[in-house]
C-alpha cells in the first residue's frame, strides 16, 4: 500500500517532471563548460592577436578620418572620407596602384613557373637531393633587406657586381674587352625588383607545389603508364590538375605577400625611376610629407585590398582541406 501512496505524493507535488526538465539543461550546462574548457586556453592567443592587429587597425581608420599633417599639430580637424577622394585621386597613388599590379603579376607568375620546375625536379630520386633541397629553400629564410642588399650589391653593382663581372670576363674572352658595363638598377629598375622577389619567392612556390606533387594519387600515373601514356601526357592530364589548387594557393598566399613588400623597393630603388609601389607611397605620404591622415587612408585601402586576395586564398586552403580530408 505505500508504493502507489508515494508515486501519488510525487505527482501531486511535481517533483517528477521537475527532475526530468531539470537533466536537459544540466547536461546543456555541462557541454558548454566543456566547450569552454576546450577554448580557454586559446583565449590568451586571441587577445595577444586583437591587440597587435585589429586594435592598431581600428586606430589607423580613425586617422584616416582626420586631417592630420604633423607640420601644424594644432589644426587637426575632421573630415570624413575626404582623406580616401583624396588619395584615390592621386596620380602618384594611383601609379603605385599600377605599379604594384604590375610587379606583382610579374614576381608571382615567374615564381610560380620556376618553383614548379625546381618542385619537379625535387620530386625525383638523385644523389644529394636533400642537400639541393636546403639550397634552393635558404634564399626564402634570408630577411628580406639582406636579400635585397644582396642583390644590390652582390650582383648588380656596375663597378663590382658578380653579374657584371661576368660579362667582363665574356667579354674579355671574346676579345671585346672595353665593352661597357650596364648599370642594371638605373636601365632596368623594376625588373631588378622583381628579379630580387622571384629569387625570394621562388622557394616558397617550390614547397607549395612539392606538397601537391608528394600528395597525389601514384596508382593513376602508373595505370596510365601501363596504356602507354607518355610523361608528358601525364603531366598534362593528371598531375598538372591535381596541382592546379596548390598553384592557386601559392599565387594567392604571394600575391598578399608581395603586394605589401617595401624592402626591396627601399633598398634597391628607394622608390624612384618609376618603382615606387603602394607601400612605398604610403611610407612617403606618411614619413616625408607628414600627412598622418591621407596615408592611414592609403593604409586602410591597402589592407581592404589584402583582406579581399586573403578571403579567397583561405577559400582555397578549405577546399584543400576538405579534398585531403575526403580523400583520407
Amino acid at each position: 500500500m505505500t508504493a502507489p501512496i508515494t508515486v501519488n505524493a510525487a505527482a501531486r507535488t511535481g517533483d517528477g517532471p521537475r527532475r526530468t526538465a531539470r537533466r536537459p539543461r544540466a547536461r546543456a550546462r555541462t557541454r558548454r563548460a566543456s566547450t569552454w574548457a576546450v577554448r580557454a586556453p586559446l583565449l590568451p592567443a586571441l587577445v595577444f592577436v586583437i591587440a597587435v592587429t585589429q586594435l592598431p587597425f581600428l586606430a589607423t581608420l580613425v586617422l584616416s578620418l582626420f586631417d592630420w599633417n604633423a607640420f601644424h599639430p594644432g589644426s587637426r580637424r575632421f573630415t570624413g572620407l575626404a582623406n580616401y577622394a583624396t588619395v584615390l585621386g592621386d596620380t602618384a597613388a594611383r601609379e603605385a596602384v599600377v605599379t604594384t599590379t604590375v610587379l606583382t603579376a610579374s614576381v608571382v607568375a615567374a615564381a610560380l613557373v620556376l618553383g614548379l620546375a625546381l618542385a619537379l625536379l625535387l620530386d625525383r630520386r638523385f644523389p644529394g637531393r636533400a642537400l639541393v633541397r636546403t639550397m634552393l629553400i635558404t634564399p626564402f629564410l634570408l630577411v628580406p633587406v639582406a636579400a635585397a642588399l644582396l642583390w644590390k650589391h652582390l650582383l648588380l653593382n656596375p663597378e663590382y657586381g658578380l653579374l657584371n663581372g661576368v660579362l667582363a670576363g665574356a667579354s674579355r674572352l671574346f676579345g671585346d674587352g672595353g665593352a661597357p658595363q650596364p648599370d642594371w638598377v638605373s636601365a632596368a629598375p623594376l625588373l631588378a625588383v622583381g628579379a630580387a622577389l622571384v629569387w625570394q619567392w621562388t622557394p616558397f612556390m617550390m614547397l607549395i607545389v612539392l606538397a601537391g606533387l608528394r600528395s597525389r594519387p601514384y596508382d593513376a600515373a602508373e595505370a596510365a603508364r601501363l596504356d602507354g601514356a607518355s610523361e608528358a601526357q601525364i603531366f598534362r592530364y593528371l598531375t598538372l590538375p591535381h596541382l592546379r589548387r596548390y598553384l592557386e594557393l601559392g599565387a594567392l598566399l604571394g600575391s598578399i605577400h608581395i603586394v605589401q613588400n617595401f624592402d626591396a623597393v627601399f633598398t634597391i630603388t628607394s622608390g624612384s625611376l618609376g618603382t615606387a609601389n603602394l607601400p612605398y607611397t604610403i611610407y612617403q605620404i606618411f614619413y616625408q610629407a607628414h600627412e598622418y591622415g591621407q596615408a592611414s587612408a592609403a593604409g586602410v585601402l591597402a589592407v581592404l585590398g589584402s583582406l579581399v586576395i586573403a578571403s579567397v586564398a583561405l577559400r582555397v586552403v578549405s577546399s584543400l582541406l576538405r579534398g585531403e580530408a575526403s580523400r583520407g
